[in-house]
C-alpha cells in the first residue's frame, strides 16, 4: 500500500539515516532546544542558560532513541550568530546527535552554518532552511553552497495554493533558485510546511508526491499544528488531554509518508518519540518489513 514506484533517495546527516522507501528507516524526530520560551532559560536569554537542564534534555532524548529505535536529532534556535556559536558547541559537546541550526532570518542561519564549517561539524549538520518566502533566496543558496553546506531542508509553501499541490510549486521554485545559482548538495530533503492540526493531512499527501516526482525524503513539523492549538485544548482538555492530542498528531503524521518530523520542544520528547516508535511499529506493509527485517536480525547463525 505505502510502496512508491521510482528511486528513493536516502540522507545521511551525522551517522543517521532517513528516506528511501516508506518503513526503510525509522521517521527521525528532531526536537527543538532553546527555543522561545524553553526552560532551560530562567530569565532573558542573553543571561545564558541552565546547562544542567539542557544536558538533561538532550540525554533523555538520546536515551529514548536508543529504547525506542526511533532516531532523534536537535534543533538549534537562536537569534543572533553569537547564540548559535554558544549553543552549537554545548549541543556538539553534550550530545552525539546530529543537529540543525534554525533561526527565522537569513543573517543568523549564516553566521550558525560558517561556525559549523569552522568547528568541522558539517556532516553532522544541516540547514534549517530554505523558504519559499525567502526574498533574495538565490543569494541566500550561494551562500551556503560557498560555506560548504552539505545538507539542506527546503521549506515549500504557496500561499496562494495552500492544497497539496502548492507544496509542489514551492518545491519547485527552491529547486529552480538552487539550479540557477549552480549549487549542489549532498543531500536535498523538503519540509511540506504545517500551518494548523488538519493542514498536517495536506503534508502527508504532498510528500507523497514529492516523493513520487523527485525521491527526495519528506518531513513536516506537525507540532505547528498542535502547539497553536495549545491554549484552546488545555482549557478544554486540561495539560494531559492537549499532550494527548499532540502525540497523536506526530505518530499519525510519522506513519503518513514522514522520513522526519519536527516534534517541538524537546522536554515533549517522552511522549512524542514512544508515539512515533508505536506508530512505525503498526501492521501493514511499513511496520511488516521493519519487523521482518528485525526478525531476520535476531535469527541464530546457520549450522
Amino acid at each position: 500500500m505505502f510502496r512508491i514506484d521510482g528511486e528513493q533517495k536516502v540522507c545521511e546527516v551525522g551517522g543517521v539515516k532517513f528516506g528511501g522507501q516508506p518503513g526503510e528507516y525509522p521517521c527521525v524526530c528532531v526536537s527543538s532546544i532553546f527555543q522561545k520560551g524553553d526552560k532551560v532559560f530562567s530569565g532573558k536569554r542573553k543571561e545564558g542558560f541552565d546547562e544542567k537542564r539542557a544536558e538533561e534534555l538532550l540525554k533523555n532524548q538520546e536515551r529514548l532513541s536508543v529504547e525506542t529505535g526511533v532516531p532523534g536529532m536537535a534543533d538549534i534556535v537562536a537569534n543572533t550568530g553569537a547564540e548559535f556559536e554558544r549553543y552549537i558547541d554545548f549541543v556538539a559537546e553534550k550530545s552525539t546527535m546530529p543537529f540543525c541550526i534554525d533561526a527565522w532570518v537569513m543573517k543568523p542561519k549564516l553566521a550558525g552554518a560558517k561556525y559549523c564549517a569552522e568547528k568541522g561539524l558539517m556532516d553532522r549538520m544541516f540547514y534549517n532552511s530554505l523558504t519559499v518566502w525567502e526574498q533574495d533566496l538565490e543569494t541566500e543558496v550561494k551562500e551556503i553552497a560557498d560555506i560548504g553546506v552539505k545538507h539542506v531542508l527546503l521549506v515549500a509553501f504557496d500561499q496562494e495554493d495552500q492544497m497539496p499541490s502548492g507544496r509542489i510549486s514551492g518545491t519547485q521554485k527552491m529547486l529552480d533558485a538552487i539550479d540557477k545559482v549552480g549549487a549542489e548538495f549532498e543531500s536535498i530533503f523538503v519540509d511540506t510546511s504545517v500551518m494548523n492540526g488538519p493542514a498536517a493531512a495536506f503534508c502527508g499527501v504532498a510528500n507523497r508526491m514529492i516523493k513520487e516526482k523527485w525521491g527526495f525524503p519528506v518531513s513536516s513539523a506537525p507540532s505547528n499544528g498542535s502547539y497553536m492549538d495549545l491554549k484552546r485544548f488545555r482549557e478544554l482538555l486540561g495539560f494531559n488531554g492537549w499532550a494527548a492530542t499532540d502525540a497523536a498528531l506526530e505518530g499519525l503524521s510519522a506513519f503518513y509518508y514522514h522520513d522526519m518530523i519536527f516534534s517541538g520542544p524537546m522536554a515533549g520528547a517522552e511522549r512524542i518519540i514512544p508515539a512515533v516508535a508505536e506508530a512505525e511499529g503498526l501492521p501493514g506493509d511499513r511496520g511488516f518489513r521493519r519487523n521482518q527485517r528485525a526478525a531476520e536480525s535476531a535469527r541464530p547463525p546457520a549450522l
